[in-house]
């Protein structure tokens, strides 16, 4: 998305770029014109054709354009990257200043998916995306999440977000983090939380309803047969490829559905720092509708929103040379979302399961 604001300076590069590319006319002794690279009297640019300053500009605006997807079964296009908001708090040493100017600068550069909690900092980063995005939030595509498992519990966080978001409506609702099967249960229970999904649906007071995972995509792929949920956050890391995998065991299944897939965890915590590129292409590369990725500062953002323009997808062998140098990081005190504790350093073990197939 090129936004009319960065018109001028679009046409003023490309301007001078061609000033900068063409041939001089020089003039010569006997008063004709000939090329040359040096000048050797006063020169003056060849003035470039209608064409050529279309086909310039054509090029750079593409280079400035955001590309994006569908979001699942509804037509409206998401960028490809997506704005995670845990990070632009005090906890991650982003000022409140730091935060709306990051998000300002986001959505000027065609970023319109966002993707909150209430649990993110006690409610600061959602707090710090209501002020970011005044003024703005007909552009964006707002998400946040809840952690109550039952209707009362989930109503009540849904009107803290509204409050903090400065907005009367978000975009999407999402049940946080589904883990065990007695999570998966609550969702569906009399008095559960789908309940509060639905009545705040009917309300106006959110368009989609989803659902998010990060351990077991059994679960959620459970969860997609009994209710046809708009979308779903997953983790979808290349590390994550390898272990309880959300790529192999719940990404058909939602594609067939129709329901939208969000990439979450791409950089592993920091730890696919090494080859943020490839971490970021496999992620894209996969059918996913956008992938959040989480910042705190400004050059970080920058940095993703030049692996977004630029993105290729990833072919089966850059893909295997990926992996084969990351497999030693395939552990748990590395994948601590897909670890029994946070910290524990062992791996979650998969229940058993009376839908599991």
């Amino acid at each position: 998305m090129v936004h009319a604001c960065r018109a001028t300076s679009t046409v003023e590069y490309a301007s001078s770029k061609l000033l900068r590319d063409v041939p001089f006319l020089q003039a010569e002794p006997d008063g004709k014109h000939s090329l040359a690279g040096v000048a050797r009297t006063q020169l003056r640019p060849l003035f470039p054709s209608p064409t050529t300053m279309f086909a310039l500009q054509h090029k750079l605006q593409e280079e400035h354009t955001m590309q994006t997807r569908a979001f699942g079964r509804d037509p409206h296009q998401v960028s490809l990257l997506g704005f995670g908001a845990q990070r632009i708090v005090d906890e991650h040493d982003c000022t409140e200043e730091e935060a709306i100017a990051i998000i300002r600068r986001a959505v000027e550069q065609g970023v319109n998916y966002f993707d909150t909690a209430p649990s993110y900092s006690a409610g600061q980063s959602e707090t710090r995306v209501g002020l970011g995005l005044e003024g703005l939030r007909d552009r964006v595509w707002l998400a946040t999440k809840t952690g109550g498992r039952t209707r009362d519990l989930a109503l009540r966080d849904l009107e803290g977000s509204l409050k903090r978001l400065k907005t009367d409506y978000v975009n999407e609702w999402r049940i946080h983090n589904v883990m065990q099967p007695h999570d998966l249960e609550a969702i569906f229970a009399k008095g559960g939380v789908l309940e509060a999904m639905l009545e705040a649906r009917e309300q106006g007071l959110v368009k989609k309803i989803s659902i998010s995972g990060h351990t077991d995509p059994r679960l959620l792929a459970e969860a997609i047969r009994r209710f046809p949920f708009d979308s779903a956050l997953v983790a979808l890391s290349a590390l994550d490829h390898f272990i309880y995998s959300f790529a192999h065991e719940f990404v058909p299944l939602a594609v067939e559905k129709g329901v939208a897939v969000i990439g979450m965890k791409v950089m592993a915590l920091g730890k696919l720092a090494p080859w943020t590129e490839q971490a970021l292409r496999y992620t894209w590369s996969l059918p996913v509708s956008t992938a959040i990725l989480g910042v705190s500062k400004m050059d970080e953002l920058e940095a993703d929103l030049q692996a977004a323009r630029h993105f290729q997808p990833m072919d089966d062998i850059e893909r295997v040379a990926f992996f084969q140098e990351i497999m030693p990081l395939v552990k748990a005190d590395v994948l601590r979302w897909k670890a029994g504790e946070w910290m524990s350093g062992e791996w979650y073990r998969l229940p058993q399961l009376s839908f599991d197939a």
